[in-house]
Parts: C-alpha cells; sequence; structure tokens
C-alpha cells in the first residue's frame, strides 16, 4: 500500500519546549501523535515541505546535507529554543531522486548541502518521531506561491509514495499573524469550512480547481495575506491523486480561538 500524504498545522515557534505552551497545543500534539499509528509502518524517510523555506529565482530547493544542521527561524522566544537539536539525518540519495523527479517534468530544482532544519520541518518532526530515527529530507515551496507550481510538484513527487517515503506540506490553514485574536475568530471558521468542502470534493479534477482558485474562498486573503503556509496543502494534495481527504486534527480555540486544522490524503 502506497504511503497516504500529510498537510499538518505545525503550530507556533517551537511550542514542544515550551512548558507553558503544552496545554494549547495539546490537540496538535496529540494529532501528531497518533500518525504512526495511523501508518501502521515506519517509513523509509520523510520529505518535508516546510513553509518556512522559500526558494527564489528559477528553481525550488531540495536539502542534500547527511547531517543537517538546525535553522532557528523565529524570535523573541526563550533561549532554551535556540540550543534544540532535532538530530534526524538526512538522505542524500532521497534528495537527489527528488531533484531528478522534479526536474523530469520541468519543474528545475537544485540541490543545497546547507540548509538545515527549520522550525516547520523539525517541530512537527519531533512530535512524530521523537526518537529522530527517520531520515528527513526538506524541499522549498516556491517564493511565487503559485498553487499550480505547487500542485505540479506533488504529482512529480507522487512515485515516492509507493517506495515507502512520507510526504508532509508543514504550514497552517489559518495563517494572519496580525489578525490572531477575535478578529481572526469568523475568517478562520469561514475558511476552514470552505476547505473541508474542497478537499471533500471526489473528483480530483475539481479538487484541483477549487484549490487552485482558492482566493476566491470566503475570507481567503484574511486567513492568508500570504500563501507560503497554505502551498505546502497543494504539493500534498498533488501527490495524493485520487485519494480521499481524512480531517484528522480540528480545532476551534486554536490561539485563543482560531479555526485550524490538519488533513491526511489516503486511508491510515
Amino acid at each position: 500500500m502506497s504511503m497516504p500524504t500529510y498537510f499538518i498545522s505545525h503550530g507556533g515557534g517551537p511550542w514542544p519546549w515550551m512548558p507553558q505552551a503544552q496545554a494549547m497545543y495539546a490537540p496538535l500534539r496529540d494529532a501528531l501523535k497518533d500518525i504512526p499509528r495511523q501508518l501502521g509502518r515506519t517509513p523509509k524517510a520523510i520529505l518535508m515541505v516546510s513553509a518556512h523555506w522559500e526558494a527564489q529565482g528559477d528553481h525550488l530547493l531540495v536539502a542534500s546535507c547527511a547531517h543537517p544542521d538546525m535553522v532557528y527561524d523565529y524570535y523573541g522566544f526563550p533561549p532554551h529554543t535556540y540550543e534544540i537539536r532535532y538530530p534526524a539525518p538526512g538522505d542524500p540519495t532521497l534528495a537527489a531522486q527528488v531533484c531528478q523527479l522534479l526536474q523530469s517534468q520541468g519543474l528545475p530544482t537544485q540541490e543545497d548541502s546547507q540548509r538545515g532544519f527549520d522550525h516547520g520541518a523539525f517541530v512537527p518532526a519531533y512530535c512524530i518521531y521523537p526518537q529522530a530515527n527517520v531520515p528527513i529530507v526538506q524541499l522549498s515551496i516556491h517564493g511565487n506561491y503559485d498553487p499550480a507550481l505547487h500542485y505540479a510538484m506533488g504529482q512529480a513527487l507522487a512515485p515516492l509514495r509507493d517506495q515507502d517515503i512520507l510526504i508532509i506540506g508543514s504550514g497552517l490553514s489559518y495563517h494572519n499573524l496580525r489578525n490572531m485574536g477575535a478578529g481572526g475568530v469568523e475568517p478562520s471558521a469561514q475558511f476552514d469550512h470552505w476547505l473541508q468542502q474542497s478537499l471533500a470534493l471526489t473528483d480530483p479534477q475539481q479538487r484541483r480547481q477549487a484549490l487552485l482558485d482558492w482566493e476566491q474562498a470566503p475570507a481567503a486573503r484574511i486567513a492568508h495575506p500570504r500563501e507560503d503556509h497554505l502551498v505546502p496543502l497543494m504539493v500534498a494534495v498533488g501527490a495524493a491523486a485520487h485519494e480521499p481527504a481524512h480531517r484528522f486534527h480540528h480545532e476551534t480555540q486554536a490561539f485563543g480561538g482560531l479555526t485550524v486544522s490538519s488533513y491526511r490524503f489516503g486511508p491510515a
């Protein structure tokens, strides 16, 4: 059986290492911790598409380091969170294959031998596999945020699912840092309802078109002023082809009242 794909709402900053954040993030932690049970087997490796790595220019980037370092791409957090280590190995062979698959579909891609794990990668990975015993390769999004491009990325990477590679798009279903309080309650709920309806479409082409037209969704530009945290979803769905969506994580009180969701594409 092919590996499913995932889109996860990864939360804010290095929350697993902050005791004061544990109660708020308990639903997300429980959902992520359940992924190994859902899979029923340990993947050969994880291909992580993080919202926190953007390629510019005419190419995508794939991390090819055998022993990735850490990228502390957050600000204003406690000092100890800048000493976190998540020592999962990389997988240069998988990185080269990712590069080849993308290039074969006309998507220029380059290897980056220096890139480490950013918090969009190491935070969910730690919750899923705290022993850091599954290799991880990171793939960038592109800074143009083109939904069709990111869907095509997923389509190109789909063969990896038959090789026991777990593809995870790591972002947030609602990401507006200037509207995280009461003002975000209704927009996040509206956008989440549209997302649930769109991902429930059974025709792959209809689902694809709904995602490409995401800006027409209710409260779309309130939910995502910049769609960096949304386009990892396009990769996950593109790689899933006809697989049905299963919402395995859903909250209506995240960050003090926001609605957020995470999805699996394919059977557990």
